[in-house]
């Protein structure tokens, strides 16, 4: 079986695609299913939609990627199966997915976000009035199959196709390995994910703030940048894949603080995943997802409220053995139900099945 990718960016540039198309590839090659990618931003469209500003260059860059995917919609013929990620095109309509469907190659439509819904990007604030969320709901109707990454988007795409599956973010337990065990002096809070996504660390800043006032501690911060804590000895770091598992070693407990909102119903526990799959207790917002992933006191913490977030962090902080065991029932928790190798079957059933 021959597939053709469609992708928002260049490979290995994206956690989103990274942690489910990618990641699935090489067990889908196995089983003789060939993947063949085409990201709608190459790597100059890719940097400069990273900054603000540079108008032209975001105009020129994306019209140009719009025009090679309408060429391509038209050559979809020679591949037994088109696979769309999220919007498939960043921006606009979903013209080249219904020119697919006018092919006559099936589909599939895979998603682990709410984007039905218009998010506003902090660095292009003005081209989330191109998106189209609405045409979430075309791509829905219009695949032969759909994957969503949680049973909150599984519930949307099925007003729309009867044919749906969740099929969670994965992660790649060869690659993220059970770290070993220690006993820091000053433990590490740790937190991973974007400059957009760093809004949510907001949410227990003054728990830190409390925290550290009793407690000796400090913060390393991946991805972000802006983020600061009175009193608390913050790290940034850069994201990089090549350094991405070493970053996270340092972590002792892991973050992921989250709004209870329509759009981070939509999320789909990446972060969680990654700390838990390393061994690191986490504690998050049970939002969605993470709800089912995180069992409280089992795998990790429950905190709703700023009370609950200071409480958790502060048995975690204090006593090592607790981190221990949260961290290694985590690891068990990816081991069985998140890894790669368990969900690649179930994609490759649905590709086959799809163009059966």
């Amino acid at each position: 079986m021959k597939i053709l990718s469609w992708i928002p960016q260049e490979l290995d540039t994206s956690p989103g695609q990274r942690f489910r198309i990618e990641q699935w590839d090489p067990y889908l090659r196995r089983e003789g299913i060939e993947i063949v990618y085409s990201p709608f931003a190459d790597e100059r469209l890719g940097t400069v939609l990273k900054h603000r500003g540079r108008l032209g260059a975001k105009a020129w860059g994306v019209g140009r990627s719009l025009a090679r995917r309408l060429r391509e919609a038209w050559r979809v013929a020679r591949f037994d199966l088109v696979y769309v990620f999220r919007e498939g095109a960043l921006l606009g309509p979903a013209l080249a997915e219904r020119i697919v469907s006018w092919s006559g190659v099936p589909y599939v439509f895979d998603f682990d976000d709410a984007v039905w819904f218009r998010y506003v990007s902090p660095a292009n604030s003005y081209l989330s009035y191109l998106r189209f969320p609405g045409k979430t709901a075309t791509l829905c109707r219009d695949a032969r199959y759909v994957m969503a990454g949680n049973r909150y988007l599984r519930d949307y795409a099925a007003c729309f196709n009867s044919r749906v599956s969740i099929v969670p973010t994965t992660i790649d337990t060869e690659k993220y390995r059970l770290l070993p065990e220690r006993v820091p002096s000053h433990p590490v809070i740790g937190w991973t994910g974007s400059y957009s996504s760093e809004q949510y660390l907001e949410i227990v800043r003054p728990v830190l703030e409390r925290l550290r006032r009793r407690i000796d501690f400090r913060m390393v911060v991946v991805g972000g940048g802006a983020f600061q804590v009175e009193g608390v000895e913050v790290e940034h770091r850069p994201w990089c894949s090549a350094t991405e598992t070493a970053d996270l070693a340092d972590f002792d407990i892991g973050l992921m603080p989250l709004l209870d909102a329509e759009w981070e119903r939509g999320k789909c526990g990446l972060k969680a995943l990654q700390y838990m799959a390393l061994g690191i207790p986490v504690v998050v917002s049970p939002v969605g997802v993470n709800a089912e992933i995180v069992v409280d006191g089992s795998n990790g913490y429950h905190a709703r409220n700023v009370d609950q977030w200071e409480h958790a962090l502060e048995r975690l902080l204090l006593d090592s053995s607790l981190r221990r065991r949260l961290g290694k029932e985590g690891r068990v928790t990816v081991e069985t139900g998140y890894s790669a190798a368990v969900v690649a079957p179930r994609v490759a059933s649905v590709f086959r099945e799809a163009v059966a």
